[in-house]
């Protein structure tokens, strides 16, 4: 009995039992709204909640862990809000790079197993992996030197808060390596359609991160009082964690991306070239993104620590909703790439549609709880009077924004999938790097309008960018892009 018999497959999707179709179905564009003959509803839905489940416990887990941490934090008072915050760009910018070339091998896998190639599927996770892992290094690097100017340059106003953000970001970069290496993994197999062992390993890591909270940031049972730098080491330490278990799952015998030692991890010209075509746009769109987010953050911080912790809270509130979008993205782009690598447009649509319905649902539903709970949710994560008037009012905003922010995050989970990601790249260009911070600029610093003049530069944007992805998704140019691809391969 050779490997591959002890192996023990993914679960069939409906896709899978299927008559593929041809690079002829690929050619138009047309979008259909009705399903495929001989499919139902019931059976799109639960290929995708096979999916947005497991997804869905992993990331409310992390963002409720964000949610504890900050509440954790902010039991120091607010400066320590705001030392943390100060951060969240910084560290987000330099995570574009492994996170975009993640988008590319995420598409990639998922189109090679729909297509039912196991051994290209393996070779993109091991190209993906070897490239990750060199600009993890060189990344983690790159922050340890700039920890400190990066902070000033957010707006630290006081050598406190300029201290403790400086050794937060520190060593969260020490740690970089092993986020780069877990969060390609999770992006393979979420490629694959196996969200289920993600949420194992990130589950067990965001448990051990509240409890390490609880035992360095106050000093509790022996250890030392490390205040901002404890939740800082708790979030490293459990990110370590979840590296070694990702390791232990993709080395398991009966894993359809099973890695070990002795394969051949060597860069491979043409498959980082595949990944990269997909990866650079994304990239490209990540940086963008993350430049205007801290544009936008440093014009948010110049209206004081209070309206700036305030600001952390409704950001760090709003992160809970994003996982909405989130999960039903990552069935979105899991399911997109295997059906365009099986040459089924239809189905394609079909996922995409009942995706979209999914997350729009949710965030009806969130929006209202926003707006009945918004005090009590605010004082969880701290007692300022001022602070907690500030989040309610943010917080009607967040509730309105909820179904145009799950839909864009669908849709263009979706693009990815598809390896559409130079169109979402240009998107991001004019909307969250010259529209959003510009208008926040304009209402904050123009006409004074405080923090909620900001946050509708934000609403401006969601709404604008939700309209031009789903136009976007509708003109069906996305179904070629395997076919351009594959051409260019052959030519190189």
């Amino acid at each position: 009995m050779d490997r591959t018999d002890r192996e023990k497959p993914l679960k069939r999707t409906l896709l899978e039992q299927l008559e593929p179709g041809t690079d002829e179905d690929l050619k138009v564009q047309k979008i259909s709204p009705g399903l495929p003959e001989g499919v139902s509803s019931r059976d799109v839905y639960r290929d995708i909640l096979r999916i947005a489940l497991p997804a869905s416990v992993e990331l409310m887990l992390s963002s409720l862990v964000s949610m504890v941490d900050l509440m954790m934090v902010g039991g120091l008072g607010t400066w320590a809000i705001t030392s943390v915050g100060l951060t969240t760009q910084p560290k987000f910018l330099l995570m574009t790079m492994v996170m975009s070339m993640n988008v590319g091998a995420t598409a990639l896998v998922a189109q090679s197993k729909g297509a039912g190639n196991q051994a290209a599927a393996r070779k993109y996770a091991r190209q993906a992996v070897t490239v990750n892992l060199l600009m993890g290094a060189a990344l983690s690097l790159l922050g340890l030197l700039t920890a400190d100017p990066l902070v000033r340059f957010m707006g630290a106003k006081t050598p406190r808060i300029l201290d403790a953000g400086t050794a937060y970001l520190q060593i969260q970069m020490a740690s970089f390596l092993f986020f780069s290496l877990t969060s390609t993994l999770t992006a393979v197999l979420r490629g694959i359609g196996d969200s289920r062992t993600a949420m194992y390993y990130n589950s067990a890591a965001n448990l051990s991160n509240i409890v390490l909270n609880y035992l360095l940031i106050h000093g509790h049972y022996g250890f030392p009082r490390m205040e901002v730098a404890g939740a800082s080491l708790a979030t490293a330490i459990s990110q370590v964690l979840a590296c070694g278990l990702a390791i232990g799952a993709v080395s398991r015998q009966k894993c359809y991306l099973h890695m070990s030692l002795r394969d051949d991890f060597r860069p491979c010209r043409r498959e980082i070239g595949e990944i990269a075509r997909i990866g650079l746009p994304a990239a490209l769109e990540q940086f963008m993104m993350r430049i205007g987010s801290l544009i936008f953050s440093k014009t948010v911080a110049s209206l004081g620590t209070v309206e700036f912790a305030a600001h952390q809270v409704c950001m760090n509130i709003q992160s809970l909703t994003m996982m909405n979008g989130q999960v039903f993205s990552i069935s979105a782009t899991s399911l997109m790439g295997q059906s365009l690598g099986r040459r089924r447009p239809d189905m394609a649509q079909a996922y995409t549609t009942r995706c979209r319905r999914c997350g729009m649902s949710v965030a009806v539903l969130m929006g209202l709880a926003f707006v009945l709970f918004g005090r009590p949710l605010s004082g969880l994560y701290t007692e300022d009077a001022a602070c907690i008037l500030i989040c309610v009012e943010i917080l009607w905003i967040v509730a309105f924004i909820q179904p145009f922010q799950s839909s864009q995050f669908i849709v263009a989970g979706a693009l990815r999938g598809a390896g559409d990601t130079k169109f979402v790249a240009k998107l991001t260009f004019y909307t969250v790097l010259l529209l959003r911070p510009g208008l926040a600029i304009l209402a904050v610093r123009g006409f004074h309008m405080g923090l909620p003049g900001a946050w509708l530069a934000i609403t401006t944007d969601q709404i604008l960018r939700s309209a031009l992805i789903a136009l976007r998704y509708r003109s069906g140019q996305w179904k070629q892009l395997p076919l351009l691809r594959a051409g260019k391969t052959k030519a190189s």
